[in-house]
Formats: structure tokens, sequence, C-alpha cells
């Protein structure tokens, strides 16, 4: 059964993680220390959580995967407002959930700006910085559906930012200019030769908000094993169908890597 953990990160915030087990073990409570790797999921930028990360959870675990999806702050049922966080909190969010439930070893999956944290937690890891309690945390593989990679994806963003002095998306989720002047010290060229496992990296050819070009420019770029998959006809949010092929995807890529 599903187990809810508030974790402590910065600024008495803290951040909501839900850890699923699979029905066989004994101890729900914790992470299996002789099976896979903890599989940790990353939500998007005006996302959270719930919906496909619960089913990409629950599938997980039928794979005997100990699997995590958690809220970043200002997010879902986490502390925090959405106008102060940053990719650089986002990483220390991901890794008061990596301290937290203690794992030797992780897949980390990250979906568009997760992809992003996803792939300069993973260089950090590669260098001996994961920070805090997880310094010899290994990244044994990143998964990407439709990553952020290059920072050029919020060009448009970042100069209605630079117009107006904050730009408010539909969803009600505001950014200022302390969001793109952090992400200006996260390139991608960060992560390319630091990254060192394997990567998954899964988009549709019809995204109009992260070029799939981008993914094909990273894959070119990184110096490591890249399995890139373009997936026809699908947009920056999966259909059905589509979501469901990147499940059979992700876990018959594990099992080679």
């Amino acid at each position: 059964m599903p187990t809810s953990h508030a974790i402590p990160v910065a600024d008495g915030e803290r951040v909501v993680a839900v850890h699923h087990t699979p029905e066989d073990r004994p101890d729900p409570g914790s992470v299996a220390v002789d099976g896979p790797p903890l599989l940790v999921y990353c939500h998007g930028f005006l996302s959270d959580k719930s919906g496909s990360y619960e089913e990409r959870c629950v599938r997980a675990t039928r794979e005997g995967y100990d699997a995590v999806r958690f809220d970043f702050r200002g997010c879902g049922e986490a502390d925090g407002d959405f106008v102060d966080q940053t990719l650089s909190d986002k990483r220390a969010d991901l890794r008061a959930v990596l301290a937290h439930f203690g794992p030797d070893s992780v897949v980390l999956f990250g979906s568009s700006f997760g992809g992003k944290v996803a792939f300069h937690t993973a260089a950090s890891a590669a260098n001996g910085d994961s920070g805090g309690e997880n310094g010899n945390l290994t990244v044994e593989a990143v998964a990407t559906r439709a990553p952020v990679t290059y920072n050029h994806t919020f060009a448009e963003a970042r100069h209605e930012v630079e117009r107006e002095g904050s730009l408010t998306f539909e969803t009600g989720q505001t950014v200022e200019s302390r969001f793109f002047d952090d992400l200006a010290d996260h390139p991608f060229t960060d992560v390319v030769g630091a990254v060192d496992c394997p990567v998954l990296v899964v988009h549709g050819s019809a995204d109009d908000s992260v070029d799939v070009a981008d993914s094909f420019a990273a894959a070119a770029a990184l110096e490591t094993d890249v399995l890139l998959e373009r997936v026809q006809g699908e947009g920056h949010r999966f259909s059905a169908a589509a979501e469901r092929q990147l499940r059979t995807r992700l876990f018959d890529w594990l099992a080679t890597v």
C-alpha cells in the first residue's frame, strides 16, 4: 500500500512524497536493499505528482521496483509558492527526497522540466556531489519524456518577463526573473560529459512546447549510451496509448541496462 511522507527541505518547508512498494514486500515502509534501484519520478514544470505519475508508480511495483513520486515545492501538496522556486530549489527538493529514503542507487525519471532536474542531479552525482546525506548515491540510469535540455526552451517566457516583470501561465502559476537567473547557471553543457549512466529519451514528434530537435541534439552530445525514441504524432502531453507505450518501453529498456 502506498505511504505518504512529508519531507523537510529548507526554511521550514516540506515536500510530499508517495512511496509505492511491490505487493509482496513484507515491510512497505522501507526501501528494499537487495532489489532493483529505487525509481524516482520527477514531474514537469506546471504539473504535480498526481495522475500519470501514480499510474507509472503502480506499473513500476508490478515490475518489482520500489517507486517514489513527489511534489516539488510550490506544486501539489508541497509547501511554498511556485513563483519562489528555481531549478536549484527543485534539485534541492529531489536531494531531500533521496536522502529521506536513503537508497544506494536510483533510476531517475523526469518528464519535461523534471527531465532537466534529473539530468543535472545525475551529473552532480557522477561528480561525487549529490549533496547532504546521499553524497555517495549512484544514479544507475536516467529516463525522460520530452525533457527540457537546452535553456532556449524558455527564451520566449524569459523575454516576456524582461518586458513585463513577470509571467503568469494559464494555470495561474507565475515566474519572475529569479527563475531565469538561476536557469542560466544550469546549461546543458554541465550535463554533457558528466552523466555516465544509460539514458532513455522518449519525445513526441509534434511537441510544440519542447522541440523534439533538442532531444536529438542532446542525445548526440551526451557521452554515454543513449536510446532516443521519437513518437510519431504525439505532442507534449502523450495520448493514453502513447503513455502505455512509454511505460512498456521504460521497463523493457531498464531490463537491458
